[in-house]
């Protein structure tokens, strides 16, 4: 017992504390009102880009939670066509489209590309998202429960898991990621290369070569990835080299990799969230 409850404390209250005790001693907005929502200005202009695209973003969250939590949405734009933003929120009605700019920050946050999708694979790729925003389970008024889901984050993550062409899932940070109901156990992808273990998003194990190997406890992660070195502790994310190279054409998936300083113009183009 004392063993375990060392391997706890190490590996999970250790590193979210230190966490939360990084972020309390920066400065963060008081509240909604007075954070900043305003666009980044990451995405070209819609009518200068006439590429369809796919982008999966993701930004830390407010306040304190931010220390161990990110918020992650999706953007899809046909070719000529504009952007449409889906998330999910905790007021209202929770599935909002086009509620903040695309590349908007969230909470002052500036927020990042998970994955970027462009060209033919990205117009491909649309319809599937959309069907899956359109079936997603939770999208009622009161269907929104901050931990340990479902929340924006189990959003994200059921329309990743319904187009596992994409081939990322949401990093570390991303608390509510492993949110299933109760009875969904049990999460293995179509190739049999990723499998999920999960009680509800209370505690769960990943493995495979999405997720190296993972162990999940009350939305916190700690993990190790082999194929890619890196650890994965509540609170700062992925620490190591990088789950994507970036190099090949022919990539494996991934959580994601190191952003290029402009999106790419191919097929694929893939960047990072921090950690």
């Amino acid at each position: 017992m004392k063993k375990l409850l060392l391997a706890l404390f190490l590996c999970f209250i250790s590193p979210a504390l230190a966490s939360v005790g990084v972020m309390a001693a920066g400065s963060y907005p008081n509240s909604w009102r007075s954070a900043d929502w305003s666009s980044t200005g990451q995405f070209p202009e819609a009518r200068d880009d006439r590429q369809a695209a796919i982008y999966v973003m993701a930004a830390r969250t407010g306040g304190l939670k931010g220390a161990l939590a990110s918020h992650s949405w999706i953007v899809t734009k046909p070719e000529s066509g504009s952007y449409t933003r889906y998330d999910k929120v905790g007021w209202g009605s929770p599935i909002r489209v086009n509620g903040y700019p695309p590349d908007g920050r969230w909470y002052s946050n500036e927020p990042e590309a998970l994955l970027i999708v462009r060209g033919e694979k990205a117009e491909r790729l649309i319809p599937k998202i959309e069907a899956a925003v359109e079936t997603y389970p939770y999208s009622a008024r009161g269907d929104y429960v901050i931990w340990p889901g479902p929340n924006s984050n189990s959003f994200v993550a059921h329309v990743l898991r319904a187009v596992p062409e994409l081939g990322i899932a949401l990093p570390p940070e991303a608390v509510g990621r492993d949110y299933r109901s109760f009875g969904e156990f049990v999460t293995l992808s179509d190739d049999w290369r990723n499998l999920e273990l999960s009680l509800g998003g209370y505690a769960g194990i990943a493995v495979g070569q999405i997720h190296g190997f993972e162990i999940r406890l009350a939305g916190l992660v700690f993990g190790i990835d082999v194929l890619r070195p890196a650890l994965k502790l509540p609170g700062f994310g992925r620490i190591g080299m990088p789950a994507w190279s970036g190099e090949s054409e022919e990539r494996q998936p991934g959580e994601h990799r190191p952003a290029p300083e402009t999106a790419q113009s191919g097929d694929w183009a893939i960047q990072a969230v921090g950690g």
